[in-house]
Formats: C-alpha cells, structure tokens, sequence
C-alpha cells in the first residue's frame, strides 16, 4: 500500500514537472491571469478601451508614451519591446501607420496582430503610392474599425466575445451621434477651404465636404523651405477666409511666420493622437472631435 502511494506521487511530481516545462512564452502571459491587449498609439487605446470597458480579466496597455503623437517614423525601444512579450493582442491602427510591424511579428510570431483598419468599407486615400493612414479623423471610418477591433478581439479571446459586442455597439451608437452632430453643424458652413498642419485631415475633409488648399509642413516637425514657404503664403493669401490650421501636438512657428505674412487668423485642429493612458480615455476622441467642430465652425462661418 505504501508503495502504491509512493509510485503515485512520483507520478503526479512528475506530472506537474513536464507540465512546467511545457507552454514557453505562452506559459509566462498566462501567469498574472489576465488577456494582455496592447495597442500601438492612443486612438487605437481609446477604441479599445471602450470596447473592453468593464470587461474583468482584461487588460489594456498603451505602447506609446502619452504625448508620442503619430507613428510614422516610430522607432521601437527595449521598453516597447518588453510591453508586447507580456502581451496576448497587439491592436493597431494599420494602413502603413505603424512603418515598425515586421520588426514586432518577426520577433513576437505567436502574437496576434489585430489591424483597426482590416475593413471592406475603409477606402484608403493615397498620395502617390502611399496611403495616407489617419482614418480615424474620419467618424465614419472610426465607426468601421471599432467594428475591425471588436470582430478580430473576438476571435483572439472568445471568452468575452458578448462583452466586446455589447460595449462595441454602445461606442458606436455614440459616434453615429457624433457624426450626426457634426454633419449638422458643418455641412453647410459658408466657407471650405482650409490649409491644415500636416497630412492628417484629409479623412475629415472627405466627410465633411472641406477643401485643403495645402499643408504647412508636409512631414511633422519640419518646416518648410523658403520656396514652399513663399508658395504657402501667396495660396493663403487667396483665400477668401484665411485661415490656418495648427496642432497642439507640434510648433507653430511656421504657421505663425504664414500668418504675420498674409493676416490668416490661427486656429487648432486636433488630430486625436496624444493624451494620458487612463480610464478617462474612454470620450477623448467624442470630447477631441466636438471641439474641432467648434473651430471649424468658429473659423468657417
């Protein structure tokens, strides 16, 4: 009997020792207990979190520090890095945003890579051959990817599939009301054009019916050169509302100079892409877009 009990134990050591060793990686993210979902920059953050609000035994994690702003020459660091190993998703915005993705899924092949911008009903706008990623400043097309999000979390973590759904379709109900309000308050302004900070508004000029006569920098933190400068200037100064569009995100030194030149008046778009990881998150693109509407309507009229 003694041997019998002996034999069995070292059965079940044995047992719970294989077991240990088995699972690598997959075994260390399951150790806190959570489904880790990471998301590449904060507009992604704030569609994720509102689609897992209250969601227990999930958690999401920003990548990207607060005020990083947009990822077009993102470079990933070690802390970035060490974020994803813990992670189960990783949520991107997609459309060639994230310029870093190969470098994550040939370092991470396990990972799930969920791409917000994986829609039929996305029309990607393109300069030359390149398209242009800031979908999300369409209310339209953010609608499309917190749908995109919500289909593919789903199939990574079906154990919550009826939450993200739920929580999905009460963030949606309040960008169709977003959309409304702005298609209400903007369709009819007097005034179209604008000349807008950088390439991140043609989504929102598409919906809403705006003409960008130009950009002030074309790449984000670069000024333009004395000739553009002088080709800006003489295009603001036919407008008939002259008016120029900054960004919280980056200097308006060069908008300032365009300004001084021809009288446009300043104003601020914002592109939704910086802010605190936080709870709070969850209505800053409602709050972020509802004030663009004020300054476009303010500017505009």
């Amino acid at each position: 009997m003694k041997r019998f009990k002996y034999v069995l134990m070292l059965a079940v050591l044995m047992l719970s020792l294989l077991l240990s060793g088995c699972g690598g990686q997959e075994a260390q993210k399951d150790k806190g207990g959570d489904f880790v979902i990471v998301t590449s920059f904060y507009p992604i953050y704030v569609d994720v979190l509102n689609i897992t609000n209250g969601v227990e035994g999930v958690k999401v994690v920003n990548m990207t520090k607060p005020q990083t702003g947009c990822l077009h020459d993102y470079q990933l660091t070690t802390e970035d890095l060490k974020t994803l190993e813990s992670a189960d998703a990783f949520v991107v915005n997609g459309a060639g945003m994230e310029s870093f993705l190969d470098k994550v899924t040939s370092q991470q092949k396990n990972l799930k890579i969920i791409d917000a911008s994986k829609s039929d009903k996305i029309n990607l706008l393109k300069d030359g051959e390149e398209a242009n990623p800031h979908v999300w400043l369409s209310v339209t097309y953010a609608i499309e990817q917190v749908k995109a999000i919500t289909s593919q979390l789903c199939e990574a973590d079906p154990k919550h599939d009826k939450q993200y759904k739920d929580n999905a379709m009460a963030y949606v109900e309040k960008l169709i009301d977003l959309r409304e309000e702005m298609h209400g308050e903007l369709d009819n302004l007097p005034h179209k054009e604008i000349v807008t900070f950088h390439e991140a508004f043609p989504y929102l000029a598409k919906e809403f019916k705006l003409k960008i006569v130009s950009v002030v920098e074309r790449e984000p933190g670069t000024e333009p050169a004395p000739k553009e400068l002088e080709e800006l200037i003489g295009q603001v100064k036919g407008m008939p509302v002259k008016v120029l569009f900054t960004e919280p995100q980056y200097s308006p030194t060069a908008a300032e100079t365009i300004a001084r030149e021809t009288g446009a008046r300043l104003y601020k778009l914002d592109p939704v892409v910086t802010g605190e990881a936080t709870p709070e998150a969850k209505d800053a693109y409602l709050n972020a877009m509802r004030e663009n509407m004020k300054v476009l309507k303010e500017a505009l009229q």
